[in-house]
């Protein structure tokens, strides 16, 4: 399909062909991302506090599983750290989850969080 400019188009606006350009999309490292799913949840929270402190303050630990969660979309770049560190998005909960290798095949029909042990990592006592 090709796209044209319109005569009137405004100046800094693309088309939509120009706006899914990959072009400025960061790099992910998949053999990383492949390798960080697998790991459990003390060392992907130890990985968190040292590499990216950041999302060690608003990771909650769900269960297994850590889930981060940001109030505003966030820019491809932390996008991709997220995936590297092998964070998945999840649409239904609006949150970024990892696995911590305890990966289901069924999604779970209720809020784990009330179900299970929930906290956030950065206020659990440092063992």
């Amino acid at each position: 399909m090709k796209t044209i400019k319109k005569k009137n188009q405004k100046p800094g606006l693309l088309s939509r062909t120009e706006q899914l350009s990959v072009e400025n999309k960061p790099e992910i490292d998949f053999a990383l991302r492949r390798a960080n799913r697998e790991l459990d949840t003390e060392k992907l929270l130890a990985l968190l506090r040292s590499q990216a402190p950041r999302f060690f303050e608003v990771a909650e630990v769900v269960r297994k599983w850590v889930w981060i969660r940001f109030s505003d979309k966030q820019p491809p770049t932390v996008t991709s750290v997220l995936a590297e560190f092998g964070f998945h998005w999840n649409n239904t909960r609006q949150v970024w989850q990892h696995p911590c290798g305890a990966i289901r095949k069924e999604r779970a029909a209720f809020d784990p969080r009330k179900r299970y042990r929930s906290y956030f990592a950065a206020d659990a006592k440092p063992a």
